[in-house]
């Protein structure tokens, strides 16, 4: 009698455990439902494509000829192609590593972190620097769709009264206000497709209309710099232009995690396809821009080409509103992760309820902070190098290869054992130059810029 109670107790006991871990499984599978990077996941390979144009093509590319008077043409155009070739091979390192653990996803680039340095470090690890990647990249990103407003305003009404920047950076934001509120990538997809189609436009502008200017007279291609002291922290800044660039590996594990998986089509194949696609179209982009710019203009280009190119004043007006459009769809691109990271804490930490009103606070706040903070530091050019290399060097550049060597521990001085060396000691001496050089430009700016001015 004993013995069967027992059994009865031990038998009620185990399915009260099964209870409570279906009911758990359930609950968690309608907070990854709700969460933006997890709740929908049925794209198709060209959403990969101008996904990852948006990402990474965007106000850096404009900075590309003036990043190269300060470079010059040997190590300009030699760092150029070294970043493109660098920053292809660790995306598809990332592309690969989406799935390497057979029924899982790394969705998210923490988790894959994770898997590689450990739960906790992990996320020390991935989580601060992803968090400044792609917040500062929303902060630049409200900074140069203000100013390229304003750019806008200027040519078409050039004789009208001056308006400061921060009342064109509070417009630009308030388009933010709406379209932070679309739930997931998915449905972002219109606005990524026009972002990207309107990087390519406005950079075919930028290097056709200085083609068609022609060569001026008194070109002179001498690094930009008064000294070599000068002229080395400039060259030390421009290294930061370039990583800024190429910034898109932030958001390339939320980007892979909406496309559909099975063990007999991973999700690898359509997403390295629009990997492919995006690459030729960011060369298509920066390599002309940024060798036409300086090869017409010299070290006489301004900070964003576009300033540069006055006339004709229609067209430079439409290249401008190209970059409004483009940079709406990249603050989207960016924002997603942090809307993602937000609000897993919000519903599976501190267990508040999923929900719109939720949801409605939690980004409407992030894109006023974003907001507040543009407009009291709009120092374009100081911040593209400072953020390209405190952060996207290593979250670009070295840190999938690091993963990559401690997950597969390829044989040493092998091929993968040395291009992944080779990428680590390129992205680690980027990390440390760029921001030096950035800092003075953000010191020399901010000696003429008033807060909020």
């Amino acid at each position: 009698m004993a013995d069967s109670r027992r059994e009865g107790v031990e038998v009620s006991s185990r399915e009260r455990v099964n209870n409570n871990n279906v009911e758990n499984n359930n609950k968690q599978k309608s907070i990854d439902e709700w969460l933006p990077i997890t709740s929908s996941r049925n794209a198709k390979w060209w959403y990969s494509a101008f996904h990852n144009v948006t990402a990474m093509v965007g106000a850096g590319v404009l900075s590309l000829p003036y990043a190269m008077t300060e470079l010059g043409w040997g190590p300009g155009v030699a760092i150029l192609i070294l970043s493109w070739v660098i920053t292809l091979y660790t995306l598809w390192q990332m592309v690969e590593m989406h799935e390497m653990v057979p029924g899982k996803r790394f969705d998210r680039y923490h988790e894959l972190g994770q898997h590689a340095f450990g739960e906790k470090l992990g996320l020390w690890i991935v989580v601060p620097q992803q968090l400044i990647v792609e917040v500062g990249v929303n902060i630049v990103y409200m900074v140069t769709g203000g100013k390229s407003l304003k750019k806008v305003h200027d040519t078409v009404w050039p004789n009208s009264k001056p308006i400061r920047t921060t009342y064109f950076i509070m417009i630009f934001a308030s388009l933010h206000l709406v379209l932070s509120h679309l739930p997931n990538f998915n449905s972002i997809a219109i606005v990524s497709l026009a972002a990207a189609v309107m990087s390519l436009s406005y950079s075919t502008i930028a290097w056709s209309t200085s083609l068609h200017k022609g060569v001026k007279p008194d070109v002179s291609y001498a690094l930009r710099g008064s000294n070599m002291g000068v002229k080395t922290l400039n060259f030390f800044s421009a290294l930061g232009d370039v990583a800024f660039a190429y910034a898109g590996h932030n958001v390339v594990l939320e980007i892979q995690a909406t496309i559909p998986s099975t063990p007999e089509k991973p999700s690898k194949k359509p997403m390295w396809k629009g990997v492919l696609v995006a690459y030729a179209v960011v060369a298509l982009c920066y390599f002309p821009v940024a060798l036409v710019g300086y090869y017409v203009f010299g070290n006489s280009v301004d900070d964003n080409i576009l300033i540069t190119l006055e006339r004709p004043a229609w067209l430079i007006a439409t290249a401008n509103l190209f970059v409004v459009i483009h940079v709406i769809g990249s603050y989207q691109i960016y924002a997603m992760p942090v809307f993602d990271m937000i609000e897993t804490v919000l519903v599976k930490k501190l267990n508040f309820t999923p929900s719109f009103r939720l949801r409605f606070f939690t980004r409407t706040t992030y894109v006023l902070i974003t907001m507040v903070v543009a407009m009291a530091v709009p120092f374009f050019g100081g911040l593209l190098g400072f953020f390209g290399g405190f952060v996207f060097a290593p979250t670009t550049y070295f840190l999938p290869c690091i993963m990559w060597l401690s997950i597969y521990k390829p044989r040493k001085y092998s091929f993968s054992w040395t291009a992944n060396w080779i990428c680590i000691v390129l992205g680690v001496t980027l990390m440390v130059l760029a921001p030096i050089g950035a800092l003075r430009t953000i010191i020399m700016s901010a000696k003429t810029y008033k807060l909020f001015g």
